[in-house]
């Protein structure tokens, strides 16, 4: 009897779970981070919007204008589009989304879960621009959308839909408006209460406010600043209502080892000091190599432009492409809407310098091929918009361009206005660092398969 008790316990102390060494915590700490980092990093753009009181939950907020160089919400923003956010709870009920009919005229609905995936988007390349509802519905929920909505069906309760609809210049920014003004998000239970005879919801909408005083930190210096204990107890509340992807259960399961569960507050020190060091270490290594991004999504090509992935907007479980996408381009549309390229460097592989002066050329008939309409803008290292003395940050085809007379085209990249017909072309840059962005909407076959590059971009004197 003595002897197989002694046997029953060996065996219950061999089966036990053994606590994960060292240098395990510490691995799956950083991988966590990363897989959590965009999650995290939605959350807290949310908060920002919500701080400059531009973040009411379901109810869209127009911007009226292109952002200034103040603006510092979301990194890399465009000068193309006027958005339309919206910040949706889908825990209770559906929401209800109608788009106006907008003549033609493109724009489109991205909407994204709380992981950053693009699940829809819905615009003109997919369903035109006639007037259309769309209902948008929970994970959990069950029932019948009303006859004649669109079901979009969301896999998170949390949700960032961020529309953009074309715009020409300022002098388009009052027609943009009067469409903005039927962009609208209703509840299920409130539909159609609120409708008028023709269909036209009662506006709930407002605009876009700027925060006075000085410069708000920025969402992912705030993600930054917060200690692995922080960052991750964030994460585990948000977990609860924004279930993971099919195909997350392996970095679910290494989640729980280092006691990380949905809507459960997390306790590093549960694991002993050792445990509590080791994921500050793996967080910290992580923390900082996604900090240092700097929007050169892999190796940059022969004429210096580094580019574009597949997978944005639709990761699977690359999360590192996720988290970096996250980091350098939260809200990138799939590559099927547009098609993000970016450059660090003139052709000759030297940093770009106010300092010096920039060409791109493109030969006639060579500029960037799209249906919708392409820019090249103009950033800071840290990926927002510079200050200049003609509020211009980015050029492209629908700005009144001055062609060469063999049919081609030059865009001068400098501090300083290169004069006469040149400044029709001028992207004007800062005296010290800066990058470039050229997005292309809604891109051609060409540019998909990449049989069409950007050219590349060089240092001239006059």
């Amino acid at each position: 009897m003595i002897l197989r008790a002694i046997l029953s316990l060996a065996l219950l102390f061999s089966a036990a779970p053994q606590a994960p060494a060292p240098s395990d915590i510490r691995a799956i700490a950083g991988r966590a981070y990363t897989f959590a980092y965009p999650m995290v990093l939605m959350e807290f753009t949310r908060r920002a919007a919500v701080e400059r009181g531009n973040g009411v939950m379901n109810r869209f907020v127009h911007s009226p204008a292109f952002p200034d160089a103040s603006f510092h919400q979301v990194i890399r923003p465009n000068a193309d589009t006027l958005y339309s956010t919206g910040w949706l709870d889908l825990s209770a009920e559906p929401i209800m989304l109608h788009v106006p009919d907008t003549h033609d005229r493109y724009y489109l609905m991205q909407f994204m879960d709380a992981w950053t995936d693009t699940f829809d988007c819905p615009g003109k390349r997919t369903m035109g621009t006639k007037e259309q509802w769309f209902a948008i519905t929970g994970p959990g929920w069950k029932g019948t959308v009303p006859d004649g909505a669109k079901q979009i069906k969301s896999p998170t309760n949390s949700v960032w839909l961020l529309g953009r609809t074309q715009t020409n210049g300022a002098s388009d920014y009052p027609t943009v408006r009067g469409l903005q003004r039927g962009y609208t998000l209703v509840p299920m239970s409130q539909y159609p209460n609120g409708v008028s005879a023709a269909g036209i919801p009662a506006p709930q909408s407002v605009q876009a406010q700027r925060a006075a005083g000085a410069a708000p930190v920025t969402p992912p210096k705030q993600v930054e600043r917060l200690s692995a204990r922080e960052f991750f107890d964030t994460f585990a509340q948000l977990l609860a209502a924004n279930p993971p992807h099919p195909g997350d259960e392996a970095m679910m399961k290494d989640l729980a080892r280092i006691g990380i569960e949905p809507g459960k507050s997390f306790h590093a020190d549960a694991m002993g000091a050792g445990a509590a060091q080791a994921i500050d270490e793996g967080a910290h290594a992580a923390a900082e190599r996604l900090s240092a991004m700097d929007g050169r999504a892999g190796s940059a090509n022969r004429d210096g432009w580094s580019g574009f992935s597949l997978k944005v907007g639709r990761y699977g479980n690359d999360y590192e492409a996720r988290a970096a996408v996250a980091r350098i381009g939260l809200g990138a549309l799939p590559p099927e809407d547009a098609i993000y390229m970016h450059s660090h460097q003139d052709a000759q592989g030297q940093e770009f310098d106010g300092a010096h002066k920039y060409r791109i050329h493109f030969d006639r008939g060579l500029t960037p091929p799209v249906r919708a309409f392409w820019s090249l803008t103009m950033y800071s290292p840290d990926g927002y918009f510079v200050l200049n003395p003609i509020n211009r940050f980015a050029i492209g085809d629908r700005d009144k361009l001055e062609m060469n007379a063999d049919g081609s085209l030059d865009i001068y990249i400098q501090h300083d206005a290169p004069g006469g017909s040149k400044d029709a072309n001028w992207l004007p840059a800062p005296a010290g660092a800066f990058n470039l962005s050229l997005r292309m909407y809604w891109p051609k076959e060409e540019v998909m398969n990449r049989k069409w590059t950007p050219p590349g971009i060089h240092r001239f004197t006059d």
